[in-house]
């Protein structure tokens, strides 16, 4: 599969929070949690679940960085 995304982080899935219509899925990515929100159709297709392996994709032309 080819994607235009610059950002691919590999690494586990910690949890899955299933919403009415949107999940929320954690991945472990050495030691940093990233938080992805897709559907639940999404979910249900790449058939996620705690432990498995998974990529986590960030497109977007601008990231903002906020320090305490």
């Amino acid at each position: 599969m080819k994607i235009s995304a610059r950002n691919v982080l590999k690494g586990t899935v910690v949890e899955v929070t299933k919403g009415a219509t949107t999940s929320h899925v954690k991945i472990d990515v050495n030691g940093a949690i990233v938080t992805a929100s897709i559907t639940n159709e999404a979910v249900d297709a790449l058939k996620l679940e705690k432990g498995k392996s998974a990529y986590a994709v960030v497109k977007a032309s601008d990231v903002m960085v906020a320090v305490d």
